[in-house]
């Protein structure tokens, strides 16, 4: 996740046209298979729990426990917990450490950013939260698992804290924070490579610190003084001068990264920083290569060129198309079963999301294929029990969205839709799905898309594809977003 929400214009220019949008993908991407399948998919969001806001909401999980309930963290440092139901209008604070986690606005990447739940919870009632605290002064990435009241299920006790981990941050961004638990039963940490920019200290590179790294503990056991183990498998542990917590290294920033239920494979997504931001496969003891390289390419000056001891990603997107890459999960849900296996990632600036397969045999992938969204800033990806996937956006008080499968409809004729009036130039939007050339520019909260060489102007609120008529004042026009 990168800092974008401080930028006064965003430069937003796409061509939504069946054909136009596969050269704007491949654009970024000519490096990697040429026959990838990048047609649209008839796949959609929706706001999945309408009678649910929590802001800043940066995790999206659930315990194992056979509840059938939703984990909502914010970065603020609140774990909010609710009925996995439409119809749910509450929740309750299952823990508040907001008076122990540091986070400002002016540095958004700070804060509450991690929750995994012990795979045998629901019996041991154990789970753990990755966030940023201040301490002696000095910024800290905090490990630390608490325990479930045993009289309420819908609330932590806030006094159980054992922390397992600290972690010095030399600068406010690239903290990483996912936290997840393998089919091993181990915990996965990702940890960025400390911040700033170019990775100034070479953390990425250097085993001797847990930064720019993913580490894999176990914390069923204590060895060392520590509060955790270290596994035996792990690749560095005989290594001298190297971190044994380490399972893979040569991050930049991995913003979200998730085992797939079926196959025990990791996937990562990892923010790159001037061109291109990365899809990671990580594999025991992997290096994946930043600074010296970012994607399937050298980085600066000081760069490498394609190595065998460095990994590549297996898909790479150019920030002519995104900007910083929001790692998610693959889809084994039933609701969709054209999604199943596919890999669900988005963009945090663009608010484009893609369902990605990958031929594991072939060592290629094969579909990069766009799914609607309505192009609000996306925070993170997560899953329910039964798989399903769920995605956030902090906009609008902070709405988690569902995947639904969309009708497809003839293309609309424009003259069917357009009218222009003499004075207040009423104009009638089109919906999403229309097939024409449509280019945006977002400019301080007023969209202009230019519909078959005609102009519609569109105030912040308007989105093309609104389930029903709506209208809303711009200045000096006044639009109708026509409906499905």
């Amino acid at each position: 996740m990168v800092q974008w929400e401080a930028r006064g214009i965003v430069w937003a220019h796409r061509i939504l046209t069946f054909g136009m949008c596969v050269l704007a993908c491949l654009g970024g991407l000519a490096s990697f298979a040429a026959d990838v399948d990048t047609r649209p998919l008839p796949i959609g969001v929706t706001d999945a729990f309408p009678g649910v806001r929590i802001a800043r909401p940066v995790v999206v999980t659930h315990a194992g426990d056979a509840s059938n309930r939703l984990f909502v963290g914010s970065q603020f440092g609140v774990i909010h917990v609710f009925p996995n139901d439409a119809a749910t209008e509450r929740t309750s604070v299952f823990l508040d450490i907001r008076s122990k986690v540091a986070y400002k606005e002016i540095e958004n990447e700070k804060g509450f950013l991690g929750l995994a739940f012990h795979p045998q919870y629901a019996t041991n009632g154990r789970f753990f939260v990755d966030y940023t605290a201040q301490e002696n002064e000095k910024l800290t990435s905090v490990i630390a698992e608490y325990r479930v009241s045993r009289i309420n299920a819908n609330q932590a006790v806030p006094q159980s804290e054992r922390v397992i981990l600290r972690i010095e941050q030399p600068y406010w961004n690239h903290n990483g924070g996912t936290l997840t638990f393998g089919p091993d039963g181990y915990l996965y940490i990702a940890l960025g490579d400390g911040g700033r920019q170019s990775d100034p200290s070479g953390n990425g590179q250097n085993l001797s610190t847990l930064l720019g790294s993913i580490l894999r503990i176990d914390v069923d056991r204590s060895d060392d003084g520590k509060r955790y183990a270290i596994p035996d498998d792990n690749p560095f542990v005989s290594r001298t001068n190297a971190r044994s917590e380490i399972w893979a290294y040569g991050f930049r920033n991995v913003w979200r990264m998730a085992f797939d239920r079926k196959t025990g494979q990791l996937w990562a997504g990892d923010n790159g920083e001037d061109l291109w931001e990365e899809i990671d496969l990580v594999t025991r003891g992997g290096n994946y290569g930043w600074r010296l390289r970012e994607g399937a390419h050298r980085f600066g000056s000081r760069g490498s060129g394609q190595r065998g001891d460095l990994i590549d990603p297996i898909w790479e997107y150019h920030h002519r198309v995104g900007k910083s890459i929001i790692g998610g999960c693959v889809y084994r849900g039933r609701r969709l079963p054209e999604l199943v296996g596919a890999y669900l990632y988005g963009d945090y600036v663009t608010g484009d999301i893609w369902a990605l397969r990958y031929d594991a045999a072939r060592k290629v992938v094969t579909e990069n294929r766009p799914v609607f969204s309505n192009r609000l800033p996306l925070m993170t990806f997560g899953e329910d029990e039964g798989g399903e996937v769920y995605v956030t956006t902090m906009f609008s008080g902070g709405v988690i969205y569902g995947f639904i499968r969309r009708r497809v409809s003839k293309r609309p004729d424009f003259d069917q839709y357009g009218v222009t009036a003499t004075g207040s130039q009423v104009v009638t939007g089109l919906p999403r799905r229309w097939s024409g050339s449509v280019n945006r520019l977002c400019v301080g909260g007023i969209q202009q898309a230019s519909i078959a060489g005609r102009a519609c102007w569109t105030s912040e609120k308007a989105s093309i594809g609104e389930q029903s008529p709506t209208f809303w004042d711009a200045g000096q026009f006044r639009v109708r977003q026509a409906g499905r």
